[in-house]
């Protein structure tokens, strides 16, 4: 008998297999966000914990019946389209009616997922092509604003504006920020606004990225340069200008940033696989999302930025290769 122990295999790359699990990285994605979403129900109330329900159960029944239909295994278990459903539902303001949730739900999963194959093959990350689809096809209940009531159901809730909606009504009205701009940092931060779902508290998000970092899911690089650009840009604009732009901090603490940086941008299907490919990435997305911020027709632009990013993906893959071991430039 041969020994087993010393015969030598021959086998292509990968080489080194990490330990980590599709399902333990989806899990622990989404252990990461629960800090977010009991944050959004405290100030919410019951309309953001029913937001949340319905899109994870739609998420997760659009996926089994896809995945029956088109004949090919279940892939509901590894938790991925959970994941895409509370990502989705921290998109989305706490008063979307259940059929607009629903629809997003059906989005994300079928049309941004399972039609180019299932998890792995999607160039557009599900959530936020969801969510765009949803805030051009329905602007009226995807900008309808529930003001925050900490500790109650939500359900009498009134109307109100974010943040970063009164910031640009203001500049297109008066070419001036609002008097109180940069006053309510605090209650910004800890999530006392009105927004989305997983946009109010960046307290919770700072919490869930922490945990990210210590299990090793995510690296520096992409939230690292998203972040930074925003705030170098921002910066410059407001040095300009302080009266007409918004500081850094503004930027930092109010809309997705801190969501779409650490948790959208950095989808492992979407993003580049090299680290200089992944700070070109967060680069441009933060780039794209102050001019949108500060001179498109939206008041927020991290949901367009990645999206628009997400594309340039396999271009920024093909000229951000690490070079080979071994490998030597031809000399012209």
């Amino acid at each position: 008998m041969p020994d087993v122990d010393k015969q030598l295999y021959l086998s292509s790359s990968p080489h080194i297999h990490a330990e980590q699990t599709t399902g333990a990285i989806m899990r622990a994605v989404i252990y990461a966000l629960l800090p977010a979403c009991a944050v959004s129900v405290y100030f919410f109330g019951l309309p953001a914990l029913w937001v949340l329900l319905v899109c994870m159960a739609g998420c997760v029944a659009a996926e089994a019946l896809c995945r029956k239909i088109m004949g090919r295994e279940q892939t509901w278990r590894d938790g991925s389209a959970a994941l895409t459903g509370i990502l989705l539902a921290l998109n989305l303001p706490p008063s979307t009616p259940w059929w607009l949730a629903l629809l997003g739900a059906v989005v994300a999963v079928v049309v941004a997922k399972q039609i180019f194959g299932g998890l792995g093959y999607n160039p557009f990350n599900p959530a936020l092509v969801a969510r765009v689809v949803l805030l051009i096809s329905f602007p009226v209940q995807m900008t309808r604003w529930s003001a925050p009531s900490p500790g109650g159901s939500g359900l009498d809730a009134l109307t109100t504006a974010t943040p970063l909606g009164e910031m640009k009504t203001a500049v297109m009205l008066t070419g001036q920020l609002p008097s109180h701009s940069g006053a309510q940092t605090v209650d910004y931060f800890v999530g006392n606004m009105g927004g989305c779902l997983g946009e109010v508290s960046a307290l919770a998000l700072l919490a869930g990225a922490i945990y990210l970092f210590w299990k090793r899911i995510i690296t520096w690089h992409i939230p690292l340069s998203f972040i930074g650009s925003v705030v170098v840009l921002g910066g410059i604009f407001w040095l300009v200008d302080p009266a007409r732009y918004p500081s850094p901090l503004f930027h930092l603490v109010t809309g997705g940033l801190l969501l779409g940086a650490f948790f959208m941008a950095t989808d492992m299907v979407t993003s580049p696989v090299a680290p200089v490919g992944m700070i070109v990435f967060g680069t441009g997305c933060g780039v794209v999302t102050v001019l949108i911020r500060l001179f498109g027709g939206y008041p927020e632009g991290v949901s367009f930025a990645i999206l628009l990013m997400n594309a340039a993906t396999p271009l920024i893959d093909r000229y951000c290769r690490p070079r080979k071991f071994g490998y030597m430039p031809r000399k012209a």
